[in-house]
């Protein structure tokens, strides 16, 4: 374990970096002491923000110690100090918010235009086409919101793996996916419909069902289940 601590994370390989692994396999992919990791930034001569990390969640017996603790108690952790400490703290901070949420403050989808006016105002002027899915619970209130990916959308690159791997994880009832046309014409394409097709053909598969996929132009907004294609 000690020799680990001496590595630094720039002498890891890139895509095993914490950082790196997070953003090609998302954060569940990612272990405990690499997220505090991310949050550390840099380490010190003797351990790296990994090392840290683990340090960290070894002194406090796991990561709901290390939740608990004050910025002061974390601090006189060697190679922590205030600055870093209270980057963690903030970190659980936003976490605890997010969970006191009621369900009466998520989102509710009852229809596609609330799909449309969640979405819209990021989409609507992105230059490139992006990929949006919405995870629902059994209320169709929104768990997550996530991007899906970023690019011209081609059935054969939009695999339905990546499109339900956080809804099998988060346990959810159905999602909906939206993406945007640059061109502000909101008229479904025929790759459009290919994918749709695919995707609910794969949620009727996983028991995760595509209630529909929005298209967002500029003001306007297509349902392709409205149309028929779903």
């Amino acid at each position: 374990m000690a020799e680990r601590y001496t590595v630094a994370i720039k002498e890891i390989p890139q895509n095993e970096r914490p950082r790196e692994r997070l953003m090609h396999y998302g954060a569940s992919a990612v272990s405990s002491a690499e997220l505090l990791a991310i949050q550390l930034r840099t380490g010190t001569r003797e351990r790296s923000a990994i090392g840290l990390g683990e340090l960290l969640l070894s002194q406090f017996a796991g990561l709901r110690g290390v939740a608990g603790c004050s910025v002061e108690q974390m601090s006189v952790v060697k190679g922590i100090g205030p600055v870093k400490a209270v980057q963690i703290c903030a970190a659980f901070e936003l976490g605890r918010r997010l969970a006191a949420l009621s369900d009466e403050e998520r989102p509710v989808i009852r229809s596609p235009q609330d799909v449309a006016n969640l979405l819209m105002p990021e989409l609507r002027d992105l230059k490139k086409e992006t990929l949006k899915s919405l995870i629902l619970d059994t209320k169709n209130r929104v768990l997550k919101i996530l991007t899906v990916s970023v690019g011209i959308l081609d059935s054969s690159l939009v695999h339905p793996r990546e499109v339900f791997k956080d809804a099998i994880t988060a346990s959810a009832a159905a999602i909906i996916v939206a993406h945007n046309h640059p061109s502000g014409d909101p008229t479904p394409s025929p790759e459009d419909r290919q994918i749709t097709k695919r995707l609910y053909e794969a949620g009727q598969i996983l028991g995760i069902e595509l209630l529909d996929h929005i298209v967002i132009g500029d003001n306007k907004f297509v349902s392709l289940k409205e149309r028929g294609f779903l």
